[in-house]
């Protein structure tokens, strides 16, 4: 399965400091993403190798973010005080993952600043919101050179994640080997009971030309 991106979530005053944080940490800038108008968010982007993006989202003073799973998520995760909301695989044929799982993905898309419109269907957020060891699900309806990750800064790439749960039952969500869930990431599983009960992305690793950075 491909990584397609993390997402990292900050409250809206302070995704800026976020941005530039994390961004000064990687050595990249960050490149605003645009608005979510489906989900009430609002999200900034850093292309890495390998086809793969970050993303910093926040929510929006819109509507959408109480009623859309994604934008309810989060505004949760921003009131716990932000971080990791979770990762996201991509599939180039969305119907198999809906066949296998028995439910329906939902459409989104947002427009950049530069007046491209993305598009995409997506599937799992709720399942994700239930346990956020779970990835949600993505296919992009746009060709590669408007995929998030391009034109990626030479050398910082993701290099693995840990993740508090258990890898049999993401395994049985995403339909893959145990032990191989990701194309050429690594994955660290950390049992939930050593961080306080709870499941999800604990951190990244990510290769930079300056050394490997670790992102919590």
């Amino acid at each position: 399965m491909r990584l397609d991106h993390l997402a990292y979530v900050s409250d809206h005053d302070h995704v800026i400091d976020v941005v530039q944080r994390l961004g000064s940490s990687l050595g990249s800038a960050f490149t605003d993403g645009g608005i979510h108008p489906r989900f009430g968010t609002r999200n900034f982007i850093l292309p890495l190798e390998g086809g793969a993006y970050l993303e910093i989202v926040c929510a929006l003073d819109h509507p959408a973010a109480d009623s859309a799973p994604f934008g309810r998520a989060v505004t949760r995760r921003a009131a716990e005080g932000g971080g990791w909301l979770g990762w996201v695989v991509g599939v180039n044929d969305m119907t198999v993952a809906e066949k296998r799982l028995g439910r329906e993905s939902v459409p989104g898309h947002r427009r950049r600043p530069d007046g491209v419109d993305l598009s995409w269907n997506q599937l799992g957020i709720n399942s994700m919101i239930e346990d956020p060891q779970l990835p949600f699900f993505i296919q992009w309806h746009v060709d590669d050179s408007e995929h998030p990750s391009a034109g990626a800064n030479h050398g910082v790439r993701i290099q693995s994640l840990e993740i508090a749960g258990d890898p049999k039952v993401v395994s049985q969500w995403l339909g893959e080997p145990v032990d191989h869930p990701l194309d050429d990431i690594a994955v660290t599983w950390i049992d939930p009971r050593d961080n306080d009960g709870a499941t999800g992305l604990i951190a990244a690793e990510i290769r930079t030309p300056k050394g490997l950075v670790r992102i919590d």
